[in-house]
């Protein structure tokens, strides 16, 4: 472990987040769900960078899981939605400023604020926008940003503003990590609550929240005295100069396998007559954008030159907005 203590001090200013986590107006929460991150965890925001280990939620690490679900996210992440006053009932006591899980092989991550929660889409841009000023490890600057076909286009905006190369991905971090070996991506992210960057070549769950605790000790360097930039303060931030793009995503499990490939045959089907499709939409909701483009999403990998095919249905409205289908079986290949 103190290999991998001194390869993040070599990325991170762990002086600046232990500032961070030392003032008293910084409150912060870590739950492990029970996996492998919680031995991490203690090591790393506890005994490295002084944070309370009172902060620490579900960090032995259990071959059940405790019981639950270690999937870092706004439904099985139960106890530190509550603690972080985004649950069903009122939580007790100020909720911390910051919050993070991991799940249970640690390699992805959530991000909350108080009351605040964020998505993967927004988290990677953000993480991307702020990069080069809070993170030494890239302060020559980013080589290039990608993203997951299905993640939101946060990401493309911060690209284009900043001018890096940009690549669009099917879901898979194979992807990533070509672009990565080839010296063309610096960070990276998907719409499943994976976010990475090239110092390995698999997504970082731990590596996610020290990105973020960064950008805080960064944004409140000069203000830890005064008034907290909070993590809800960082995002509409990046949503007033970037645009805000909304994202939510619908899991549907136990269905028909027949009638799901039939679901999906008929979308590829209907992208043959959008003024079809159009008619649909203004049925279902009238003021609606026009769908202007359909297609099966493909990639021409630009590092070895393979192409993956079928990657998932796409339905591309005028105003910029994404109506994506995919399928299990794709995660499985």
């Amino acid at each position: 472990m103190s290999q991998l203590y001194k390869k993040l001090e070599s990325i991170f200013d762990f002086g600046s987040i232990k500032k961070l986590l030392s003032s008293p107006k910084f409150t912060f929460c870590y739950d492990g769900l029970h996996g492998v991150a919680g031995a991490y965890a203690k090591r790393i925001f506890v005994d490295e960078l002084g944070a309370q280990e009172s902060s620490l939620l579900n960090c032995v690490p259990k071959e059940d899981f405790g019981g639950g679900h270690p999937d870092p996210n706004l439904t099985y992440a139960k106890e530190l939605v509550a603690r972080m006053g985004l649950g069903k009932s009122e939580s007790e006591g100020e909720p911390p400023e910051f919050g993070a899980a991991a799940d249970g092989d640690a390699d992805r991550n959530m991000i909350l604020g108080k009351r605040f929660f964020v998505t993967p889409s927004d988290s990677v841009a953000i993480i991307a926008a702020n990069a080069v000023e809070a993170i030494p490890y890239f302060s020559a600057g980013l080589k290039g940003v990608a993203r997951s076909m299905p993640t939101s286009a946060a990401l493309d905006v911060v690209a284009k503003h900043l001018n890096l190369k940009f690549f669009e991905v099917p879901t898979g971090w194979k992807f990533f990590g070509n672009l990565m070996d080839a010296g063309l991506c610096s960070v990276c992210g998907e719409e499943s609550f994976g976010t990475g960057s090239d110092h390995i070549r698999e997504k970082d769950g731990i590596w996610a929240v020290l990105a973020w605790l960064s950008i805080l000790a960064y944004k409140n360097k000069d203000n830890l005295e005064d008034k907290l930039v909070t993590v809800e303060d960082i995002v509409r931030q990046h949503w007033a100069k970037y645009g805000r793009h909304y994202y939510t995503r619908y899991d549907y499990e136990n269905v028909d396998a027949g009638a799901a490939k039939e679901l999906m045959a008929h979308l590829v089907k209907l992208q043959s007559s959008l003024s079809e499709v159009n008619e649909i939409v203004k049925g279902a909701s009238s003021d609606v954008s026009n769908v202007v483009h359909g297609d099966e999403f493909e990639y021409n990998d630009p590092v070895d030159g393979s192409i993956s095919s079928h990657q998932g249905i796409r339905y591309l409205f005028e105003d910029g907005s994404r109506l994506i289908f995919r399928s299990l079986e794709l995660d499985q290949r």
